[in-house]
């Protein structure tokens, strides 16, 4: 583990709170490389209601908080490892999904969420600077606090459409269910996508 400071980008008077970096093997490194690069080839697709195919809905489709889930399921032994976080410009989905230019800089933070001492969820977050205003400057300085405690804690919260999507997982022939949405804070975006593993698809 490395520890560091992070600083928004340049013009942003935005600062990130000091972190503990984790050094990660291959296959998470490609599961996180798999929601910042995909390919637009990746379909992303929204549900009005649980479809009748093979599809783990009790997962990717439940609209309440996805940290309460994992925190019950691993009788607390559960914690976050910030990966990365810092400022990049989105992929031309994620601005789509935003609905901001895909040339402007947001706050990205890549984290796995553990239960058990297993990595059950990867996670990557995006926080345009527009959203990381007044009470909301607190999403830059969250460090290991899960960004899910927050985001269902706060009265202003409403989230959008969940989309779903199969990515990459350690090879392009392996896949890995995935999910994402646009929470809105007093109105304003940011954009989480998560990718669950098999070892928490395997418990229910």
């Amino acid at each position: 583990m490395r520890a560091g400071i992070l600083k928004a980008g340049s013009g942003s008077s935005i600062l990130c709170a000091s972190v503990t970096f984790v050094t990660l093997r291959r296959p998470a490194l490609i599961v996180l490389n798999s929601l910042s690069r995909q390919h637009l080839a990746v379909r992303w697709r929204s549900y009005r209601r649980v479809p009748g195919r093979v599809l783990p809905s009790h997962w990717l489709l439940d609209s309440g908080s996805l940290t309460a889930r994992l925190v019950a399921l691993s009788g607390g032994d559960f914690r976050v490892e910030v990966v990365a976080q810092g400022w990049q410009r989105p992929n031309i989905s994620e601005a789509r999904a935003l609905q901001i230019d895909p040339r402007l800089k947001v706050l990205v933070r890549e984290v796995r969420l553990l239960g058990r001492g297993q990595v059950w969820v990867h996670a990557r977050s995006l926080i345009p600077a527009t959203t990381l205003t007044g009470r909301h400057r607190k999403l830059a300085t969250l460090g290991s606090r899960p960004l899910g405690e927050v985001l269902f804690s706060d009265p202003g919260m409403q989230r959008g459409a969940i989309e779903t999507a199969r990515v990459p997982l350690y090879s392009p022939a392996s896949r890995a269910w995935a999910r994402r949405s646009v929470f809105f804070l007093d109105h304003k975006p940011l954009l989480v996508s998560e990718v669950f593993l098999p070892q928490l698809l395997q418990l229910q």
